[in-house]
């Protein structure tokens, strides 16, 4: 599957979207922000660079964002705890920040 190489923004990123708060191995996913319709690296970029906090998506929306291949996926895909398309792992702990980054239930 071709994925068009979307743009992650963060502070001192890396190809795979890895951030200065973030760089593990497995620290891949970027999130979407609602507001401002881009995806981050990591909430804490996010409100670094932008003037007002992180607006949660739906679980439904492509909310989520694979650095390494560039594939979006829903939230239920992204729990899964690799990409769909690459099958690259995605960071278990990264689930604690899930109510910063994702609306609830709808």
């Amino acid at each position: 599957m071709s994925q068009l190489w979307l743009q992650i923004d963060g502070l001192n990123i890396d190809r795979a979207g890895r951030c200065q708060h973030y760089h593990q191995a497995t620290d891949i996913a970027a999130l979407w922000c609602s507001q401002c319709q881009r995806y981050y690296a990591c909430y804490r970029c996010h409100n670094a660079l932008c003037a007002h906090r992180f607006v949660p998506a739906s679980r439904q929306a492509l909310a989520v964002m694979c650095g390494n291949c560039r594939c979006r996926m829903t939230v239920a895909q992204y729990h899964t705890g690799a990409c769909p398309n690459c099958q690259a792992a995605f960071n278990p702990r990264c689930k604690r920040h899930d109510t910063l980054y994702f609306k609830p239930d709808e």
